[in-house]
């Protein structure tokens, strides 16, 4: 009988992707408990201060092309969520490094994992995505690739977690 609730308890946490989350926190914990719950892990996931060390590394924003215009992370590729352009992908090669972003990191997770199954080897969702590289004061771009101090938070609910005064909330 041991045994069975053991196995039971095991499948369970591993169905949940308990066993799998990253010991990444962002500067809010509260913020790291949302995340925790969105997503699955089921793409590895880098930190904030792991993608500043990253060489040769490809930055695809997964939001949508009016959030991408307000800002995005300095030379990141607008790759999309709802209607994602396979096409920007076709120079790419397979074994390159690929770091995807959203507003919180669940659509960038779920496009990460088409490209995985696409057949690109390191792919990588940023923890946090563009609300914590903001919390943490990074600097963003507008669609004109100028520093800007805008961010699109998506909406109110979701904004609740861009929390750095420096920027400017846009809905």
């Amino acid at each position: 009988m041991k045994y069975l609730f053991f196995l039971i308890t095991s499948l369970f946490t591993g169905f949940l992707g308990l066993s799998q989350k990253p010991d990444y926190t962002t500067i809010n914990p509260k913020f790291s408990k949302k995340i925790n719950f969105y997503l699955s892990y089921s793409v590895p996931v880098v930190s904030v201060s792991q993608l500043k060390k990253m060489d040769k590394v490809t930055i695809f924003d997964a939001r949508e092309k009016e959030e991408f215009n307000i800002s995005h992370i300095p030379n990141a590729k607008y790759l999309g969520y709802k209607d994602w352009d396979e096409n920007l992908l076709k120079n790419i090669p397979k074994d390159q490094t690929l770091v995807l972003y959203c507003s919180i990191g669940y659509r960038s997770e779920k496009i990460a994992e088409k490209l995985k199954k696409k057949g690109f080897k390191n792919v990588y969702n940023l923890y946090g995505s563009i609300f914590e590289w903001a919390n943490e004061g990074q600097p963003l771009q507008d669609n004109q690739g100028n520093t800007t101090n805008k961010i699109h938070v998506y909406n109110k609910s979701w904004g609740q977690w861009m929390e750095n005064k420096n920027y400017v909330k846009v809905y």
